[in-house]
């Protein structure tokens, strides 16, 4: 079935239809979800992403202060796209030689609240009933100090990167694999190694090494992605939703837990 799809190599497809063959052959169905990082104005490149996800649900994390009308507007226009909080406006607060953040330790926990929340009025007011209020942090990391306050501001779930932790502070719906080389070419990472990074998920879940009830999530920069990744995520969007074993969720549907 995969084969028809594409005139790659097999190895990591292979690996991925067994897997999801596993699920399938258990009883239960691999969820997908798909989250986009600092949008902030329409444009050609998220006409392709929405083009290549090809119906399947996108979540737009937008950056607050550079977010225009213009962008709010397109996105209305668009079935299954929403919008989400990224940050306020991407900018790097750590100390020279720490990892970059934008809502770290060193910062007062007042200060970063009031630049959150005044991100957040700023997404109300652009995008309305088409923001849903989940934050996701820059770099994908943050003070832990913030989790209560957010849930206490209103936020409803937090999104960043890696497998989430049981019992956390707020509802988090997290991403998994990225198909970009950022430490390297910061071009396509190439498909044995996006695909590895799916089919190790996938398989932690059912084998309950991490919580399966996660949805598996896809991150992409639609502003960086280069050829060869578009055409892995035209493939790939197509593979989850035509295997009998796999379905894409809306970030709602992620968040609730759905399987």
């Amino acid at each position: 079935m995969l084969a028809a799809t594409r005139e790659h190599t097999i190895t990591g497809w292979t690996e991925l239809e067994s897997e999801l063959d596993a699920w399938r052959a258990a009883g239960i169905c691999a969820t997908f979800w798909w989250r986009d990082d600092d949008a902030t104005r329409p444009g050609p490149r998220l006409e392709r992403l929405v083009e290549t996800a090809a119906g399947v649900p996108v979540s737009l994390a937008v950056i607050p202060s550079g977010a225009t009308a213009a962008l709010a507007s397109w996105v209305r226009t668009q079935r299954g796209v929403t919008a989400l909080q990224h940050g306020y406006g991407h900018s790097n607060h750590a100390p020279a030689g720490a990892k970059k953040s934008e809502f770290g330790d060193d910062r007062p926990l007042s200060d970063m609240r009031a630049e959150i929340a005044s991100g957040r009025t700023r997404m109300v007011s652009l995008f309305g009933d088409r923001f849903l209020p989940v934050f996701v942090p820059p770099w994908n990391r943050m003070s832990g100090t913030l989790a209560d306050p957010l849930k206490a501001d209103g936020f409803i779930g937090l999104s960043a990167y890696g497998p989430r932790q049981t019992g956390a502070e707020i509802p988090t719906i997290n991403c998994h694999a990225d198909p970009i080389e950022w430490r390297g070419s910061r071009g396509f990472v190439g498909e044995d190694a996006i695909l590895g990074q799916i089919v190790g998920h996938l398989s932690a879940r059912r084998a309950g090494r991490v919580d399966a009830k996660e949805a598996t999530g896809l991150l992409t920069h639609h502003r960086d992605q280069d050829a060869a990744g578009w055409k892995f995520l035209s493939d790939f969007a197509h593979v989850i939703s035509e295997h009998p074993g796999s379905r894409w969720v809306s970030v709602v549907m992620a968040l609730s837990g759905g399987r």
